[in-house]
């Protein structure tokens, strides 16, 4: 009961992306060999990514006024030290970045997902005891 709660936030969400989204959006999405392919409001367990890329376990959020809090911001850490638990790396973009230097930010998360599909196809250890000890997710944020 609980995830299809959460992917209907998701879809209810994609339709109502702020226009810092919009525009990283049109820019990141489509499927392409050379670029990897990205997902928006994307719910990961009980939480929903602003952007997901699987194949490089990347998150990219988009931080507007609502993120300058001391509140808030405790609780964006809390959310990234769990999800930096599970594998997924998390990357913090003020919104006013996408307005101002929209090509610098699109080249940024492409190489950091470059740089971490490259990370996760080289061996490396098991990483399942990193998500058997993360235990639960952060409760889901009220609103937005």
């Amino acid at each position: 009961m609980r995830r299809r709660l959460i992917t209907t936030r998701a879809r209810t969400m994609r339709r109502a992306m702020t226009e810092p989204e919009v525009i990283l959006w049109s820019r990141l999405r489509g499927r392409s060999d050379d670029k990897p392919t990205f997902r928006r409001q994307h719910p990961f367990a009980n939480i929903i990514l602003d952007f997901y890329c699987p194949s490089a376990a990347l998150a990219v959020e988009i931080d507007g006024r609502t993120h300058w809090h001391d509140e808030a911001q405790a609780k964006d850490d809390a959310r990234d030290f769990w999800l930096k638990q599970q594998g997924v790396d998390v990357l913090r973009i003020p919104a006013s970045s996408v307005y101002h230097d929209l090509d610098n930010v699109v080249d940024g998360i492409l190489r950091r997902a470059a740089a971490r599909q490259q990370m996760r196809l080289a061996p490396s250890t098991n990483r399942s005891s990193l998500r058997s000890a993360a235990g639960p997710p952060p409760a889901a944020p009220r609103g937005r």
